[in-house]
């Protein structure tokens, strides 16, 4: 097979949660670019929607949906739609995540069980009902956005989130877990672990503690609008025909 054929996309369907903006956005954006139809869903339409009409620019189809992640039955209706409207669904990555920064003797329950259900219960209801037809179909391609954060401890100066870091671990682990108990389907299940990139979620972060975040990133930068893509695509393609249970780290260097 020809290398332009392996990261191919053409004819693929993918459903990207939290695509309206950030990281799912630019994975999303990557994964048209390779050709595969996109469907992006949230908790917020009006996001999606913006982004299902740049990704339509691109010549693929795409579709917007709202979703809680953290609701079965919004879960279930939202792939039935999914499946209902492009036939099939190919490549999930489960990208929506919530944090919530406190000093560990100062956060509040509902905040570190918020984190979780959203990180962890979310991908879990997702994989599971998706899983159903990927099962059926025997491939699929499952991609977990976890974190950097996952991968290593951090002081308080650093990041001070111990539910979003603990919740992170707990997705790599359920990658790998979910990896090995799928693999006899033809389901390849895999994480990204994401550095520091500018978003929503790291913007007061970045603004108070940006240099001091960068010095300690061997490659002394922060990621951009790019540089999550060709990770993406890579994992979603029959590139990648022969890696599961991985973790790829995007991070600058960060978590060696």
């Amino acid at each position: 097979m020809h290398i332009r054929q392996l990261f191919d996309l053409s004819g693929k369907v993918a459903l990207v949660t939290g695509g309206g903006r950030g990281l799912g956005k630019q994975i999303a954006e990557g994964l048209a670019e390779a050709g595969a139809d996109v469907a992006i869903c949230s908790r917020k339409l009006e996001n999606c929607r913006q982004t299902m009409e740049e990704l339509a620019s691109l010549g693929v189809r795409s579709r917007a949906f709202a979703c809680d992640i953290t609701n079965p039955d919004d879960v279930k209706d939202t792939v039935d739609q999914v499946i209902k409207e492009f036939g099939n669904i190919d490549i999930l990555v489960n990208n929506s995540g919530a944090t919530w920064g406190a000093p560990v003797e100062e956060m509040p329950l509902e905040a570190w069980n918020k984190v979780f259900t959203v990180n962890v219960t979310g991908t879990f209801l997702m994989s599971q009902y998706v899983g159903k037809f990927m099962i059926r179909n025997r491939f699929g391609k499952i991609i977990n956005v976890a974190s950097a954060a996952g991968l290593r401890a951090e002081p308080p100066e650093v990041l001070n989130a111990i539910g979003y870091s603990t919740s992170k671990a707990a997705v790599i682990h359920f990658t790998k877990d979910l990896a090995q108990k799928w693999a006899r389907h033809g389901i390849y299940v895999n994480a990204l672990a994401p550095g520091f990139f500018p978003s929503k979620m790291t913007k007061a972060v970045l603004e108070q503690k940006e240099d001091d975040i960068i010095s300690h990133i061997p490659l002394k930068k922060v990621g951009n609008d790019h540089t999550l893509k060709g990770a993406a695509v890579f994992l979603s393609s029959p590139a990648s025909d022969f890696v599961t249970g991985h973790v790829l780290s995007v991070d600058g260097g960060s978590t060696l």
